[in-house]
């Protein structure tokens, strides 16, 4: 079940996992005419997408083409950018996020998001992994210990931290600290996961475990990530858009994108003819 973001107003909503279509009348995220400026310079430029439930996007494209942009739309982390406005709807189980009633802090817990570069914060691994359940007030030790586990098994770190729980975070791999941030943002519970270049930063190694973590938490979440990567975004995602300069050129399962795209830009981006 999803909750809905709205403060002192939760509601639940059938979970759908009809993966038939991109344009299903029940996506997990509607995007409707999405524009974006900061301050004169417009960064998207009417973008209308929905977004499937329990699916990997990728979102593609040359760098400054509007993909980040775009996705920090949907958690509104671009709210703490100087000069930005925007028009347009954007609904996540059919509430749109950007109505004055929206509680922003209700809605991270919805929606979390895992940066490029791992950003652990300066605590133990246990108080990484417990900072929002602290922060939404949970104290109790037993369940505080129950979700950080569930986290941490989730984001298949685990074993190898279990009995390091008071080690500082900092003293993890790149690898491990990715995985520590994602497991960060599980506890929380969110049904969507945004990740802009998640494994950009990381070795081979870690890149692989990072894509096989993403390949089994789309069971239980939506995912978004945002990727330079062509190899990344053909493995592990279920359908893939490509941006240019702030528009939406294609957006399709990602089968049909890597091998039959219907528009000549998006054959000649792929095929790294520019970008």
């Amino acid at each position: 079940m999803e909750i809905v973001m709205e403060k002192n107003n939760v509601k639940t909503l059938e979970n759908r996992t009809n993966m038939e279509s991109v344009n299903s009348q029940n996506p997990k995220i509607s995007v409707k005419n999405a524009k974006v400026w900061y301050d004169d310079f417009q960064a998207i430029k009417g973008i209308s997408m929905d977004i499937k439930p329990n699916a990997v996007t990728a979102f593609i494209g040359p760098s400054g083409c509007g993909k980040s942009t775009f996705l920090r739309l949907f958690n509104r982390m671009n709210d703490y950018v100087d000069g930005f406005s925007m028009e347009g709807k954007i609904k996540i189980d059919g509430t749109n996020i950007y109505k004055k009633k929206i509680h922003v802090e209700e809605l991270r817990k919805e929606v979390g998001m895992v940066f490029q570069k791992p950003n652990p914060f300066p605590k133990s691994i246990f108080e990484n992994v417990a900072y929002g359940l602290k922060i939404q007030g949970i104290t109790d030790k037993k369940l505080l210990d129950a979700r950080v586990e569930k986290a941490l098994r989730q984001a298949d770190l685990w074993e190898e931290v279990k009995n390091d729980m008071k080690k500082s975070a900092l003293a993890l791999s790149g690898g491990q600290q990715q995985r520590l941030c994602i497991a960060r943002t599980l506890a929380v519970e969110p049904s969507i996961i945004l990740m802009d270049e998640p494994t950009s930063a990381l070795d081979p190694i870690s890149t692989a475990k990072i894509e096989d973590l993403i390949f089994e938490l789309k069971e239980k979440y939506t995912i978004i990530i945002v990727t330079h990567n062509m190899q990344q975004a053909s493995r592990i995602s279920d359908y893939t858009a490509f941006f240019y300069l702030g528009e939406l050129v294609e957006y399709n399962k990602t089968k049909i994108i890597f091998t039959k795209p219907e528009k000549k830009r998006t054959e000649n981006y792929i095929t790294g003819k520019f970008g």
